[in-house]
């Protein structure tokens, strides 16, 4: 089930700020099985120069966050969650494709991500937007020791 037209037309990416928080810890708990801290959060905010974070916003509540690096003319995609009770229906596509866009509009050339060898519902998302695995990084996962396949989308 995709956004209905309605819903698209309401969705707003928008950067992330401290105040986004509570929110942004409540999906990331239930998220991952090793979440980041509220500190992690407010240090990438905060101290990051590097570091873009979004939030993707329906009707006035957070459904998803990404973030990313900017080095040079690569993004690399450190995180991204949807809240679980609108998955499935386009929101984690449409967090992409922000982060996307905004790594073009800050002059990025290429974005890669690593993705756990047993999330086939995002490396299928991922495949979808151009992504192409290129790399493993075995036992990347410190919490399960699972490889992290490693993807390109060049350019973007």
């Amino acid at each position: 089930m995709a956004i209905s037209e309605q819903d698209a037309q309401a969705l707003v990416v928008r950067d992330m700020y401290l105040t986004d928080l509570d929110a942004i810890i409540g999906i990331e708990r239930q998220a991952f099985p090793t979440p980041w801290s509220r500190q992690s959060f407010q240090a990438e905010l905060v101290d990051n120069t590097f570091a873009v974070y979004l939030v993707l916003e329906l009707h006035g509540r957070i459904t998803g966050y990404g973030g990313m690096w900017l080095i040079l003319d690569e993004a690399h995609v450190t995180n991204v969650a949807i809240d679980p009770l609108f998955r499935g229906h386009g929101f984690g596509e449409a967090m992409m494709n922000g982060l996307i866009e905004r790594a073009r509009s800050q002059g990025c050339h290429r974005m890669t991500l690593e993705v756990r060898r047993s999330n086939l519902v995002a490396q299928n998302l991922y495949q979808k937007l151009g992504f192409v695995q290129l790399g493993v990084r075995k036992g990347y996962y410190t919490d399960t020791h699972e490889d992290a396949f490693i993807m390109w989308k060049d350019p973007l």
